[in-house]
């Protein structure tokens, strides 16, 4: 999976003219040499990537959002975990700031290969620290800028996973940590756009309720309103196999996802 002879850094970002940052914090596949020399040859085909979302949402440029990418793969480190490793789902099975093991509950590593606590704090402050940094000061400027930050977290998953869900997903899985990370009443409209999507089923904190970042940075009162997407792979890519893109599916979403961004925006330019 990693072909790239010299590291990429951290993150990629575009600084956009509307109050909106869509936020990618998932979707790296780069891995550092001497860490995939550790990897089984599962993990080394990085399969719990949030894939092809700078292409899925390649239109969000051009509304004018501002848009910040990871580059290093999840297994690296989780930019989307507290950095304390805290979990964000107690008492339910997930995987940690530095996994040890993929969504299909097998190891990561080879035997005697996992990182120590002094190699994790070492992945945070080099991998995770510099993309919170730059999440924190774009939703800075931007309320500055605007008066109001909007921050899309857009994420993918499988819609087949039983370590984590029974069954299958929803495709559009909107997250808001219960109603606390933006206005309920967006939450409401986002919800309904979803829902009258042809053909696709949507639900509101259901399994995914929004992980650190959108829980984090969401703050109504101060003026950042934060929703996380989870949207199911097979709406518009192949789940298994080469993760292949499929164009003629992700072209039926994409008018859908730029309506939901459209209301996000709507609703930023109607209290700037």
């Amino acid at each position: 999976m990693t072909t790239t002879l010299q590291a990429p850094p951290p993150f990629v970002f575009h600084a956009g003219t509307e109050p909106l940052l869509v936020s990618m914090p998932h979707m790296g596949t780069y891995l550092p040499p001497a860490l995939a020399s550790r990897l089984t040859d599962e993990a080394r085909r990085v399969p719990d990537t949030d894939w092809h979302m700078d292409r899925l949402y390649a239109f969000a440029k051009d509304m004018g959002a501002s848009i910040l990418m990871a580059t290093h793969s999840r297994y690296v480190v989780d930019l989307n975990r507290p950095s304390d490793n805290t979990s964000l789902y107690p008492g339910q099975s997930v995987t940690g700031l530095c996994p040890l093991d993929t969504f299909n509950d097998t190891p990561l590593y080879r035997e005697g290969m996992v990182p120590d606590a002094a190699e994790m704090s070492a992945r945070v402050s080099t991998f995770w620290q510099p993309y919170h940094d730059q999440l924190r000061i774009e939703l800075a400027r931007l309320r500055q800028q605007h008066g109001i930050a909007m921050l899309w977290d857009a994420h993918s998953i499988r819609s087949v996973l039983p370590r984590f869900f029974e069954g299958k997903l929803p495709d559009f899985n909107l997250g808001t940590a219960e109603g606390a990370s933006c206005d309920p009443a967006l939450a409401t409209t986002l919800l309904g756009i979803a829902q009258s999507i042809p053909g696709h089923s949507a639900v509101l904190n259901g399994r995914f309720k929004g992980g650190y970042i959108t829980r984090h940075y969401g703050r109504p009162a101060d003026g950042t309103h934060a929703v996380q997407l989870e949207l199911a792979l097979c709406s518009y890519m192949q789940e298994s196999g080469d993760f292949e893109f499929v164009p003629e599916h992700a072209e039926r979403i994409q008018p859908h996802l730029r309506r939901l961004l459209d209301a996000v925006l709507a609703y930023a330019h109607r209290l700037a």
